[in-house]
């Protein structure tokens, strides 16, 4: 069993910025894959970014939405994975999420995917 905790969450004006830190324990994560997911009042939970543990370091990928925007990281010694917003728009206002496989999959992008979830963190932005 895995547990994740989301933290960094709050208020921001647009363009401005916020880091997200998603904590991992229960288990190691090398061959699989974390990531985020966002959901906005009355709208389904989408695919925000995901980065996949591999020998050679590993892969990232950004919904369209966010590319160029948004960067996620990790910091294995800490299990941790970060999502770096800047840019900030007020689209980008819900609860985003922080997720993980149990085993590797090409899914990365579908919640189905993922196997287990975080309590999830309010991100607002105004203006």
């Amino acid at each position: 069993q895995v547990q994740l905790v989301e933290s960094g969450g709050g208020l921001a004006q647009a363009g401005g910025s916020l880091r997200l830190v998603c904590t991992a324990s229960g288990r190691t994560f090398n061959g699989n894959t974390m990531g985020w997911f966002r959901q906005a009042p009355g709208k389904e939970r989408e695919f925000v970014a995901a980065v996949t543990f591999t020998w050679s370091g590993g892969m990232t990928y950004y919904a369209d939405t966010v590319k160029g925007r948004f960067t996620i990281s990790s910091d294995n010694a800490k299990s941790t994975v970060y999502l770096q917003m800047s840019s900030l728009k007020p689209e980008d206002t819900a609860v985003y999420y922080c997720a993980a496989m149990r085993y590797r999959s090409s899914g990365y992008g579908t919640v189905g995917a993922y196997d287990y979830w975080g309590q999830g963190t309010q991100v607002t932005v105004s203006s």
